[in-house]
């Protein structure tokens, strides 16, 4: 409104007619109609030319995307405490904001990673510890740690999880078998439970815990019989790192262990594929070759046609921009890799860092990956 009243001499009646026009719902149409006249005041001032299409570009821009200060004022203050208590008590900004998915922007399986790029560690369900939400609790170095909660675990009913919690509470579980009696788990709740690892505190790895789950409902054939199936001590070697992560990402959508690009980093980087820390310490213009998971897409309607992305690896994120072009001809790749690797340039502006892309091609690695935010 001042930029009209100062620079084209509009007129406080003027001024809050322009004021609305921002505010509608077709106001890129009000906002022509008031063009005219904000060229005519701007004429009649001297500005002219580039300098008033600017101007005009400006307002008609805003209109887009602004909003009252106070709501700016609002968002700014959840903005400031949300950053004091992610600086202050890490631990409980980071259980309150797993706690309450999925309200928020990123996917739990990011925010884990950051808690664990920022010294919060976060640990797996289990059945004698966790509850249907996150809690806070003191790991084995006396440090506050965040408990992954039941609501986690994928097809497991709240109100088994709650029954498993009231159990707990009045004895902790000694067994598996102990679990199955009193727990009132379903088969296939016993076998997510188990697979990813909930079974720990009761000194099963997650084999040994998944070869008693099988004797649950007797529908083990005569030779599993014969093999003392689920009541003799499995004889199957436990997951290593990669079939951990699987069951993670299956079980869970997450893991809490290291990212699993870390899995990769060596033959990443003999591709040439440079970490999100490494990128960060480029200069401007410099060629790179990036890779991650992909974690948000958007391509917003004021953008031009532009599409940016943020890439994700163990070490944090790079931020990608496509142009028009690009996004046209790489469509498909763009837009449905869960992992994508990007020829870039590095662009530096007030402190913001992104890639330009040049090239952008699947990144074909044996490793799951959360679901990622697109198109919001």
């Amino acid at each position: 409104m001042r930029v009209a009243m100062v620079a084209a001499g509009f007129t406080g009646g003027q001024a809050e007619e322009l004021r609305r026009a921002m505010g509608a719902k077709r106001s890129l149409e009000r906002m022509k109609k008031l063009e005219r006249q904000l060229r005519e005041g701007m004429a009649a001032r001297g500005i002219t030319g580039k300098a008033a299409d600017d101007i005009v570009q400006g307002i008609t821009s805003f209109a887009l995307y602004g909003f009252p200060e106070s709501h700016a004022a609002s968002f700014a203050l959840i903005a400031y405490a949300s950053a004091y208590l992610k600086a202050h008590h890490p631990a409980a900004f980071y259980c309150a904001l797993l706690s309450a998915w999925p309200m928020g922007f990123y996917h739990p399986a990011t925010i884990v990673q950051d808690a664990r790029r920022h010294g919060v560690r976060v640990l797996p369900v289990d059945v004698n510890c966790s509850q249907w939400l996150c809690t806070l609790e003191r790991d084995d170095q006396g440090k506050l740690a965040v408990r992954l909660g039941f609501k986690f675990v994928k097809g497991l009913r709240r109100e088994v999880a709650e029954n498993l919690v009231r159990e707990a509470q009045k004895q902790p579980f000694a067994s598996v078998e102990d679990l199955l009696r009193r727990g009132g788990l379903n088969r296939r709740e016993l076998e997510v439970l188990a697979s990813i690892g909930a079974c720990a505190s009761l000194g099963e790895t997650r084999r040994a815990a998944l070869w008693q789950v099988s004797a649950f409902d007797g529908r083990s054939c005569p030779l599993q019989q014969a093999m003392g199936w689920g009541k003799s001590p499995s004889p199957l070697p436990d997951m290593d790192l990669r079939e951990r992560y699987v069951a993670d990402f299956e079980g869970t959508g997450l893991t809490v262990g290291r990212h699993p690009l870390h899995m990769f980093r060596s033959a990443l980087q003999k591709r040439g594929v440079l970490s999100a820390c490494e990128v960060a310490r480029c200069r401007h213009g410099q060629r790179v070759k990036v890779g991650g998971v992909v974690i948000v897409r958007q391509r917003p309607s004021t953008a031009k046609g532009m599409c940016f992305a943020t890439l994700e690896d163990e070490s944090g994120f790079v931020n990608v921009v496509f142009a028009p072009d690009l996004f046209t001809k790489e469509r498909a790749t763009i837009t449905t890799s869960a992992l994508l690797e990007v020829d870039g340039v590095v662009q530096s502006r007030d402190g913001v860092l992104t890639v330009r892309a040049l090239a952008a091609r699947p990144l074909v690695l044996p490793t799951p990956a959360c679901d990622s935010r697109d198109f919001h």
